[in-house]
């Protein structure tokens, strides 16, 4: 085959040779300064970066050499693979869900380059199967992307339909590439799914039911007498279910405690106790629990199964939204909004509770009379905060704690909401033992200052609420 590009052979070869030469050796790691390892890891991510890119377009044209129609002549079968995802796992020795990734998002960049190429066999004229990610093949093939993020993009923003237009998908696909630097896999395919559901409101109600219907469980016996039980659940079951999980689990994982002022134990405390010292492991204390739950509830009246201390899940909506069935609402701790038909249910079912809040997107205070939050200020934390304010953390706010910026004894801050932040126990351990300071700009953003240690120019890091509700909101005008 003759070509006049460059020898691709040759600088690859280059590369892992240049690869062979870095040092694997653990002492020599172990030599390094914190500034120095983590210099490391930052350029080992871009060498990563890199890989995947490389990878995901030789992928694509193998995948564009074993078409189905060239059948047995093509490069997979003609090489002994029923599949190029499969030729790709082997002759990489990457997991089959990766190869599946690199030939997915292989075929994207192999499409965008023919967009417009006229076959010369039968006269078509080549247009990508999935235009709108043609930003997304881009940014790949110019290196600014990684192959996890490019799937990110395209597993959260799904497909067009008659409410949103190849247009309007291309655009968000565009902005999620430029926001890809600032967030990693995870927190791309929640940000994608939320612009789609910012973009597309009339589908929230769909793809909620889409995913209901999903629901299942299923048993699998064992030869020895046990077996395996497999739950697949739509949120609002799943948000039920890990709430009485945490509630089981919390002290063994090392979750929030709640500590008397007067320095008195609580059965809680006692409860939490025992938890730690039993010997079982969190998954068997999980496991003895939810059995205890299930033969309760199937001894007990059913009018009133599990009692007053049943686990609940806490549902936020805007007022009016609520009022005029518009809109959506957000399970806490959920990514995907759903349907005011689905709150208004769940509405019928518990109580309601309004938080309010002021132009500035500000809720109530109590001042300094009281120093632990109360509950209703801790319910207006997790409306505003969404979970754990500490950047990268994804820490729902049932794990976190109330934070005074201002420190109540230290600094003489006060109980209100304006001074308090959630964070989670690792976070609000680091902000009181290691130097991590968090302050309030008069725009009530806020705003996280390193230790010297950490970072000698003490550069402000802004800490972004991880708030659906909040986000939904602002929509309105409010904050």
């Amino acid at each position: 085959m003759e070509t006049t590009g460059p020898d691709l052979v040759l600088q690859h070869r280059a590369v892992v040779s240049a690869l062979e030469q870095i040092s694997t050796n653990v002492d020599d790691h172990r030599a390094l300064d914190d500034a120095e390892l983590l210099q490391i890891t930052r350029l080992i991510g871009r060498q990563n970066q890199l890989m995947g890119a490389l990878g995901a377009v030789a992928a694509g044209e193998v995948a564009h050499r074993s078409e189905p129609q060239l059948g047995s002549q093509g490069l997979a079968q003609r090489t002994g693979y029923r599949t190029p995802e499969e030729l790709v796992k082997v002759t990489t020795g990457s997991t089959g869900r990766d190869a599946s990734t690199s030939v997915r998002i292989g075929r994207l960049t192999h499409e965008a380059a023919a967009a417009g190429d006229i076959n010369e066999v039968t006269g078509e004229v080549a247009t990508p199967t999935q235009p709108w990610l043609a930003p997304v093949a881009a940014a790949l093939t110019a290196q600014a992307l990684s192959i996890e993020a490019a799937d990110a993009i395209l597993r959260g923003l799904g497909a067009p339909n008659s409410s949103v237009t190849v247009r309007a998908l291309a655009a968000l696909a565009a902005q999620l590439c430029a926001e890809a630097d600032l967030l990693d896999p995870d927190r791309l395919t929640r940000r994608a799914r939320q612009l789609r559901d910012e973009l597309d409101a009339a589908g929230i109600a769909i793809r909620e039911e889409e995913r209901r219907e999903q629901r299942g469980l299923r048993i699998v016996e064992f030869p020895d007498g046990g077996g395996l039980l497999t739950w697949r659940m739509d949120p609002e079951t799943f948000s039920l279910i890990k709430e009485t999980y945490d509630r089981a689990t919390s002290p063994k994982r090392g979750g929030p405690r709640f500590v008397k002022g007067d320095g008195v134990k609580s059965g809680s405390d006692s409860r939490a106790e025992r938890i730690l010292a039993d010997s079982r492991t969190t998954q068997q204390l999980a496991s003895d629990d939810f059995l205890q739950l299930i033969q309760l509830g199937a001894a007990t009246n059913p009018d009133f199964l599990l009692g007053n201390g049943a686990p609940a899940i806490r549902i936020t909506v805007t007022r009016s939204a609520f009022e005029s069935s518009t809109g959506h609402g957000r399970i806490e701790g959920q990514p995907d909004p759903i349907s005011v038909a689905t709150i208004k249910r769940l509405a019928c079912e518990g109580g309601t509770m309004s938080v309010s809040f002021d132009d500035a997107g500000r809720p109530l205070d109590v001042g300094r009379e009281q120093r632990l939050f109360t509950k209703r200020q801790r319910v207006a934390l997790a409306v505003r905060d969404g979970g754990c304010m500490w950047f990268g953390c994804q820490r729902p706010p049932s794990w976190c704690e109330a934070h005074h910026i201002v420190f109540w004894q230290r600094d003489g801050g006060e109980t209100n909401v304006d001074d308090g932040i959630l964070l989670c126990k690792h976070h609000h351990l680091l902000a009181h033992n290691n130097g991590w300071e968090i302050a309030r700009d008069d725009q009530s953003r806020y705003w996280l200052t390193p230790p010297t240690e950490v970072d000698p120019e003490q550069k402000p890091v802004l800490m972004t609420s991880k708030s659906g509700a909040m986000r939904d909101l602002q929509l309105e005008g409010v904050g």
